[in-house]
């Protein structure tokens, strides 16, 4: 259960992080700030979850200052679920929500299998993505 709980707080850090740059933060930040902020002021804790959108937005490609807040957030989440293990299911409801949908995938698929024979001097080139590949003897 401990790895299922670090798995989750290093996720929703970096997809928090990574949702301060879309249209959706204003609702992310509210939700968020309704999660972290038990027990605070949740407008104080909304403006502190600005201030660091504002550091990742600046930070232009400086990967160590984003690190650095996806780090702040990640001990921010850490925090609350060992106050309340109860907030995984919100933190969990949340991402489900706001995180990127990834592509289904097509289904599809392709295999090349190259054995014996000989080139000569010619390029082998291939392109896409390689589930299983089988590359035998090959003079070239």
């Amino acid at each position: 259960m401990e790895a299922e709980i670090a798995q989750l707080v290093t996720t929703g850090a970096t997809t928090v992080v990574g949702l301060m740059a879309t249209e959706a933060w204003t609702q992310v930040r509210s939700r968020l700030a309704g999660l972290l902020g038990r027990g605070r002021d949740t407008e104080e804790v909304s403006a502190e979850l600005e201030e660091i959108r504002v550091e990742v937005v600046r930070a232009d490609g400086d990967e160590e200052l984003v690190g650095d807040q996806t780090a702040e957030l990640r001990n921010r989440i850490r925090r609350l679920l060992r106050q309340d293990p109860g907030a995984a299911v919100e933190l969990r409801a949340a991402l489900d929500e706001f995180a990127p949908k990834q592509p289904e995938p097509t289904g599809r698929s392709v295999q090349n299998t190259f054995s014996g024979g000989t080139m000569s001097g010619g390029i082998l080139i291939q392109a896409g993505t390689v589930e299983h590949q089988n590359i035998g003897r090959l003079d070239i």
